[in-house]
């Protein structure tokens, strides 16, 4: 048991240590790198062979999910083929830690006659790949994590950060925003939450419960009872919203007897609630419900710009979207 928990802090410190090396060689190839991909009109084109193709695969995930069209081009279907995805707009980041692999020295002559440059993400500055690109971003590593110095570990590890320092790099220098990676994530939580507005949840129309003040607290009990949301509007005559009324308001009510029914609404509702707009997302309205004082609330009119209650939105329908 000592010597399995004593390799596997053996390997997180060689790793650890590998990705510390590369601080001091953030320089001005790096930077080159960066304003050379912002200054690209085409796409970032990324390649790699074997374990260097797994993380090529993810770099340039990440790259298109932080605003920087990239894609992964497989350099042995690229031979036969599908280099015709590869214009000269576009640049390539070639990951290789020897710079020898076959797959990738067969398609830089292609890559050469394209135009497209090349940025090296490579473990040997004297290799054919270096001698080849524009640039040179160097990942070496004093040794890997393999006992035997055979499997690709501390060298993946140290591409994989070197990929992540540049999509960083490049998500900041375009002010990418919360709401421009959403946009790239609708189906994630994070996407529900930055992409979900009120208008999208909101129960408007014949759904949305709304009574005026001349009606008795019994016929707003009958209209939250039909709508099911637990609450109920009061407006003018012109809609303007003047109060809300929830069913817990009528319970409490009712405790001081049943002539309590048919008192006008005005006498229980509660004047100036806590309202949102059609246009705020919807995480902004759950933050609003939550954070209501003495008690968090389940319901919240919706109002225009002149203070129209135009819908009502009911908590549940926020937590059924996954806005959490």
């Amino acid at each position: 048991m000592t010597k399995i928990i004593d390799q596997a802090k053996d390997v997180l410190t060689i790793e650890a240590a590998a990705i510390q090396a590369l601080i001091p060689r953030i320089n001005g190839q790096f930077t080159a790198a960066v304003n050379l991909i912002l200054e690209c009109q085409g796409r970032v084109v990324v390649t790699g062979m074997g374990k260097s193709g797994h993380i090529g695969s993810k770099i340039a995930a990440t790259l298109a999910s932080t605003g920087t069209p990239a894609f992964f081009l497989h350099p042995a279907e690229g031979i036969h083929g599908d280099l015709g995805m590869v214009t000269a707009r576009d640049i390539v980041l070639a990951i290789s830690n020897s710079g020898e692999t076959g797959e990738i020295i067969s398609i830089l002559p292609a890559l050469k006659r394209i135009g497209a440059p090349i940025i090296a993400l490579c473990g040997r500055e004297n290799s054919t790949l270096v001698r080849n690109a524009e640039i040179f971003l160097d990942v070496s590593v004093e040794k890997e994590a393999c006992p035997m110095g055979l499997a690709p570990t501390a060298s993946t590890t140290a591409t994989l950060a070197m990929g992540d320092a540049l999509a960083v790099a490049l998500l900041s220098s375009r002010k990418f925003r919360p709401e421009d990676f959403a946009l790239f994530h609708p189906g994630g939580s994070l996407g529900r939450k930055l992409l979900l507005t009120v208008e999208n949840v909101m129960h408007s129309g014949e759904d949305n419960p709304v009574v005026t003040p001349d009606k008795t607290v019994k016929e707003a009990l009958f209209t939250i009872t039909a709508k099911g949301l637990g609450a109920t509007a009061v407006v003018d005559f012109d809609g303007k919203l003047l109060g809300i009324i929830t069913d817990g308001d009528i319970r409490r009510g009712l405790e001081k007897g049943h002539d309590f029914l048919n008192k006008p609404v005005e006498v229980i509702m509660t004047k100036n609630p806590r309202t949102v707009t059609k246009d705020k997302l919807a995480a902004h309205a759950l933050s609003k419900m939550e954070k209501n004082k003495p008690r968090p609330i389940t319901v919240l009119p919706v109002v225009d710009e002149d203070n129209r209650a135009i819908g009502m939105l009911h908590i549940t329908d926020l937590l059924r979207q996954g806005v959490v």
